[in-house]
C-alpha cells in the first residue's frame, strides 16, 4: 500500500470511529417516503407548471447553454430570469450563475483582494468561507450574530475597503441575522454588506421576497444580495443582485462567472416558472411559517426564522440512529454532523415543505415527535 493509499485508509477509519462517515444514497423518482430532508421548501420542483417550463426550455434551447456567458452562453431566458428575480427581491439588477455556490464565490472574490478586510459571521455557509479564503483578503471571524464585534472589527480596518458577510437566515440554527443593525454599522464604516438569501428567498417576508427586502434594505446601495435557485424555487443555479455597476463589475471580474458554462436552459426555465408560481401563490410562505412553528412547539425547540428546523442530538451516532428510525417509518430527514455544524453539535435537520399534503404532514410530525422523544 502506497503512502497515499494508507493515508486514505487511515482517514476513513478515523471518520468511522467518530460517526462522521457520509455515503451517497441514490433514491428513485417516485418513492413513497415523505421527504423532509431536501431543500424544496415550497414543493415547486415537481409543480406541473415548473416541470413543463423546464422541459420546454430544454426543447427550445437544448440540454446545455453551450458556452460561458461571455461567449455564446447568454440566452434571452437568462435575461428574463434576471429581470424578474431582481424585481421580486426589490433589487435594481441581477446576474444568474450556475450554482448558489458560484454566486457567493463570484461576489466575494470579485470585490475583495489583499487590501480588503472581510468580517465574517462564525456561522456563514461554506461557500462564503471558501470565497473569503480565495479572495486573499484579511479575514476577521466574529461571534455569531454579534453586531458589536462586527463594529469593533470594522473600526480597526484602518481605512481599508471592508466587506461584512452574513446569511439572512442561517441554515443550522435557523435564526435570522440582525440585518438592520448590520446594515447600519456597515454604513457608518463605509463597508459593504453581502447577504446570502439562500434560506430567505421564498420563505421570509410577506410574499417570500426575502429578509433584505422585507426589512426595507433592498434599496441600500451598500447591501448586496446573493441567492440560490435550488431551494424555494426548486431548480438549480444562483444569482448576485445589486446595482447595475456591481453587475457590470462581476461580468468583467468574477472568475466563477467568466470561466463557467452558463446556467443550463432547463434549470433557467424551471426557476423562472417557479418564481412566477410563487408570485401567483403568495400564501405559500405562510404555510411554511405555520407548519414550522407548530412542529417546533411539538418537538420543544425554538421556532426558526426559516424553513429548516434543527433538533440537537447527544452525539453523531444518536443523530444517525434517529435519522434511520425516521426513515423506517417513512419519513426522510437530514442529519447535521461535524464539520457541517459551526458549534460541533449534531442535529436532525428537518425541512418544512409546503408541498407535502396535509395528511402526510400530520403523519410525519407524529413520527418525528415519537422518534425525537425516544432519542433524547
Amino acid at each position: 500500500m502506497t503512502g497515499w493509499e494508507q493515508w486514505l485508509t487511515d482517514e476513513a477509519v478515523h471518520r468511522d470511529a467518530a460517526g462522521l462517515t457520509r455515503r451517497l444514497r441514490p433514491r428513485g423518482p417516485d418513492d413513497d417516503v415523505i421527504d423532509l430532508a431536501g431543500n424544496d421548501y415550497l414543493g415547486l420542483s415537481r409543480d406541473p407548471l415548473v416541470v413543463a417550463a423546464a422541459a420546454e426550455a430544454a426543447r427550445v434551447w437544448g440540454a446545455g447553454a453551450g458556452a460561458s456567458r461571455l461567449v455564446t452562453g447568454t440566452l434571452a431566458l437568462h435575461e428574463t430570469l434576471e429581470q424578474e428575480l431582481a424585481a421580486f427581491l426589490g433589487q435594481p439588477a441581477a446576474l444568474a450563475m450556475s450554482t448558489g455556490y458560484h454566486a457567493n464565490l463570484a461576489a466575494v472574490t470579485a470585490l475583495a483582494d489583499r487590501d480588503t478586510l472581510i468580517v465574517s459571521d462564525a456561522h456563514i455557509h461554506a461557500s462564503l468561507i471558501d470565497a473569503a479564503r480565495l479572495s486573499r483578503a484579511e479575514i476577521a471571524v466574529t461571534p455569531h450574530g454579534d453586531v458589536d464585534a462586527v463594529a469593533a472589527a470594522l473600526a480597526g480596518s484602518n481605512g481599508r475597503r471592508a466587506i461584512v458577510l452574513a446569511e439572512s437566515i442561517y441554515s443550522v440554527l435557523g435564526d435570522a441575522a440582525p440585518l438592520t443593525s448590520l446594515a447600519s454599522v456597515c454604513a457608518d464604516h463605509g463597508a459593504l454588506l453581502i447577504v446570502d438569501e439562500a434560506h430567505g428567498l421564498g420563505v421570509a417576508g410577506a410574499v417570500g421576497e426575502g429578509l433584505v427586502s422585507s426589512l426595507g434594505l433592498a434599496s441600500a446601495p451598500h447591501v448586496i444580495v446573493t441567492a440560490t435557485l435550488s431551494k424555494s424555487l426548486g431548480a438549480q443555479g444562483g444569482a448576485v443582485l445589486g446595482s447595475p455597476a456591481l453587475i457590470h463589475h462581476l461580468v468583467n471580474r468574477a472568475r466563477p462567472f467568466i470561466f463557467d458554462t452558463a446556467l443550463n436552459p432547463a434549470a433557467t426555465g424551471g426557476a423562472l416558472a417557479a418564481l412566477r408560481v410563487l408570485r401567483s401563490r403568495p400564501e405559500l410562505p405562510g404555510v411554511i411559517r405555520s407548519r414550522v412553528s407548530s412542529l417546533a412547539a411539538q418537538l420543544g425547540v425554538d421556532v426558526p426564522a426559516g424553513a429548516v428546523l434543527s433538533v440537537p442530538m447527544a452525539s453523531p451516532q444518536v443523530a444517525i440512529a434517529a435519522q434511520a428510525e425516521c426513515l423506517e417509518h417513512g419519513v426522510r430527514v437530514g442529519c447535521f454532523r461535524p464539520p457541517s455544524v459551526p458549534d460541533g453539535i449534531s442535529r436532525l435537520r428537518i425541512t418544512t415543505n409546503a408541498g407535502v399534503r396535509n395528511d402526510a404532514w400530520a403523519r410525519a410530525t407524529d413520527v418525528l415527535t415519537k422518534v425525537v422523544e425516544a432519542h433524547r
